[in-house]
């Protein structure tokens, strides 16, 4: 590598976020492919991994700007997949690349329109590349090659965000039925109103609106036809969330445990991936990480009332570290700061010290049945 100065990395780092975030802004994904693409080999992209190793502080960068922080949840593990790519790490390229993914996933879910398609098929293309190349990598060095299997759990994914690709289409066609006149719901027939309660309940799950879900889907219950055991199974399935019945998961959540979550999550994946729930359930992890929090704020309360406010961001590190969830500061604190943007959370960062002022007034606000970030 030819020599480059720190003020030249600087500037390359941050044309690399402008463009990304100009592509989202402006929904251009056809910038956004290419910014994506790493067995491209693109010179812009590998020189991008190039300045990463000169400027060394880019998480900062991207955490402290009103522009790129949105992204940061993508970007800082992109960044770190891509350095670990340009020297030929394999491994920990696809297990950063498979972080970044899966945060593009939860984007992809937001934005109000699939204008961001084709890059989600980017990342489908490059993330099996990855998980290839990486297995070579670990046959090679006499180790189990696993992560061709993984890539395939995260296309699941993939394919259930494109199954509830119409959410939002699904919102406005909804309203318009729910706030017309011209009809009664009643003189339908039965089986058309026991559908549209399972699909609008299933819907209410997707958005967090647990009491509206709870209410359809026993509707959807109670009137469907006892002969059809396969579709009693699907509501069945689906109301079980909404009625905290899986045992794993509700000890999850009360105990914080994310490792028992994820556990859950991955034994049971092609049971709950069948009955389209998958993605319902893995929205919980922010719930059960909201419940780690607060048990270490309690630990921290008896041990000295005076600082109980004050979480040290290593004191969450270590506390994950102990659930076999290896995760660094700079993780932890996207962690935090999404939950703070969720109303999960009551506090703020003070950067200097790695510390997470909480609220001295209900630092963990309760659900209470309101869709997170109402």
């Amino acid at each position: 590598m030819a020599y480059m100065s720190m003020g030249e990395a600087h500037r390359r780092i941050t044309d690399y976020l402008n463009r990304f975030s100009d592509a989202v802004s402006s929904q251009d994904v056809a910038s956004l492919k290419q910014l994506l693409s790493f067995s491209s080999n693109s010179p812009s992209l590998l020189s991008l991994a190039d300045s990463l190793n000169v400027f060394q502080d880019a998480n900062r960068l991207i955490k402290q700007s009103d522009n790129y922080s949105p992204f940061a949840d993508i970007t800082v593990p992109l960044f770190r997949s891509l350095q670990h790519y340009r020297t030929g790490n394999l491994v920990d390229a696809y297990l950063a690349f498979e972080k970044s993914a899966n945060a593009f996933i939860q984007e992809f879910r937001n934005w109000e329109s699939a204008w961001a398609l084709e890059a989600l098929y980017v990342i489908a293309y490059e993330i099996r590349v990855l998980a290839e190349r990486a297995d070579r990598e670990l046959a090679s060095n006499g180790k189990s090659p696993e992560k061709l299997k993984a890539a395939g759990s995260f296309l699941m994914k993939v394919f259930g965000v494109l199954a509830l690709g119409t959410v939002h289409l699904c919102r406005s066609v909804i309203r318009s039925i729910e706030t017309a006149r011209i009809f009664d719901f009643e003189e339908f027939p039965k089986r058309d109103k026991v559908t549209y309660m399972y699909y609008t309940g299933r819907l209410e799950v997707f958005n967090e609106n647990f009491p509206a879900a709870d209410q359809k889907l026993s509707y959807a219950l109670i009137n469907c036809n006892p002969r059809s055991e396969a579709n009693i199974r699907s509501v069945s399935a689906v109301l079980i969330v909404v009625l905290s019945q899986y045992s794993n998961i509700v000890q999850a959540l009360r105990r914080g445990d994310l490792r028992l979550l994820r556990h859950a999550l991955e034994e049971h994946e092609d049971q709950f991936l069948r009955s389209g729930v998958y993605l319902v359930l893995e929205k919980l992890e922010l719930q059960v990480y909201q419940r780690l929090f607060k048990k270490i704020y309690i630990i921290q309360k008896q041990k000295d009332p005076s600082k109980a406010h004050q979480m040290k961001l290593d004191v969450i590190v270590k506390a994950l570290k102990w659930l076999e969830m290896d995760m660094d500061v700079d993780e932890v604190e996207c962690i935090v700061a999404i939950l703070i943007h969720k109303n999960l959370v009551k506090g703020y960062f003070a950067h200097k010290s790695k510390v997470v002022v909480l609220s001295k007034q209900d630092p963990f606000p309760k659900l209470n049945g309101k869709p997170v970030n109402s």
